[in-house]
C-alpha cells in the first residue's frame, strides 16, 4: 500500500531556507517518478516541480519557485527532498508530495501524501 510521509516544514522568516523530506513505502521508489505540489489557504492546489525515476534528471519547476528551489531524491533511502532558499511570504502553503509525474500528480489527490505546513513570516 502507498504511503508517503512529509516533514521538514515549519515557520521561517523570509530569505530563509527548509528542506522538506517525503519518505515512500509501497511499490518500489526507484521506478516511479515524484512531484511536489502545494496548497496555500483559500487557494487550489500548485504544481512545484517533479523529478524522474530514471536518473534523477528534474523534469521542471514552477515559474514562480525556479532559481529558489531544487529538487533531489535518495533512491536507496526511499527519501524524495525539496531544498526550499530565500522563501517568501508568498510560498506559505502546506506542502505535499505526490507519486507520479506532474500531469499524473495533479489529476489524483489520492496518490498525495497529508503534507507538511511551511509558513513564512516576518
Amino acid at each position: 500500500q502507498l504511503k508517503l510521509v512529509e516533514s521538514g516544514g515549519g515557520v521561517v522568516q523570509p530569505g530563509g531556507s527548509l528542506r522538506l523530506s517525503c519518505t515512500y513505502s509501497g511499490l518500489a521508489f526507484s521506478n516511479i517518478d515524484m512531484t511536489w505540489i502545494r496548497q496555500a489557504p483559500g487557494k487550489g492546489p500548485e504544481w512545484v516541480s517533479s523529478i524522474s525515476y530514471r536518473n534523477g534528471d528534474v523534469l521542471d519547476y514552477a515559474d514562480s519557485v525556479k532559481g529558489r528551489f531544487i529538487i533531489s531524491r535518495d533512491n536507496a533511502e526511499n527519501t524524495l527532498f525539496l531544498q526550499m532558499n530565500n522563501l517568501k511570504p508568498e510560498d506559505t502553503a502546506r506542502y505535499h508530495c505526490a507519486r507520479g509525474s506532474r500531469v499524473v500528480a495533479t489529476s489524483h489527490t489520492e496518490l498525495w501524501g497529508q503534507g507538511t505546513q511551511v509558513t513564512v513570516s516576518s
